[in-house]
């Protein structure tokens, strides 16, 4: 089985403002280029442990990105975008807040937790698509890889490749800080 650095972008100027992003973008703070240089020296330092080559594979949404060009100056690695890489989208509400969902579309919200709201969209993607489409593309890693993606999405590739419940995936951390290593069925910070 195959190796899976799986990063996330760094913060975006969305994120400090508490915009979802979904397929809608927003560019790389300051801070998110300096978390995306850390985690580039970290991997760089962690991969010239491991006796493998590497590809990188890299959402194509602007954050991802901009993230993967400053992981290409440590390590020039063949690299390719792929869709199913992107984050969940939930649809019309792409680009907003909390606030402004409630505001804009009252009670779609409402019992929702943390996490599930997510899901709550009229015309978002559903949480088993989502699952899907990362089944779908670890399915496809045929050699070591460095994946560059999302919170959310990257909560779900987590989840679906150590075999979680939906619970479970949706309360995973998502740091832009650092990476996960997904190897024989288990992921580690």
């Amino acid at each position: 089985m195959s190796t899976i650095y799986l990063l996330r972008h760094g913060e975006t100027v969305w994120n400090t403002l508490g915009r979802f992003q979904g397929q809608k973008d927003s560019s790389l703070t300051a801070h998110g280029i300096e978390q995306a240089d850390l985690v580039s020296d970290i991997l760089y330092r962690k991969l010239s442990d491991e006796d493998q080559s590497f590809e990188m594979q890299v959402s194509p949404l602007g954050r991802t990105r901009e993230t993967a060009s400053r992981v290409r100056r440590v390590l020039p690695l063949p690299s390719i975008e792929d869709a199913r890489l992107m984050e969940v989208t939930v649809g019309s509400w792409d680009g907003m807040t909390k606030f402004e969902i409630d505001s804009e579309y009252p009670g779609h919200l409402d019992g929702s937790g943390a996490y599930d709201w997510y899901f709550r969209s009229p015309d978002g993607e559903s949480f088993d698509d989502a699952c899907n489409r990362a089944k779908a593309w670890i399915a496809d890693i045929g050699r070591s890889t460095i994946a560059i993606s999302h919170g959310l999405f990257g909560r779900i590739i987590r989840g679906v490749y150590a075999g979680l419940s939906k619970r479970e995936m949706l309360e995973l951390p998502v740091p832009q800080d650092g990476f996960y290593r997904l190897h024989e069925g288990a992921f580690c910070f």
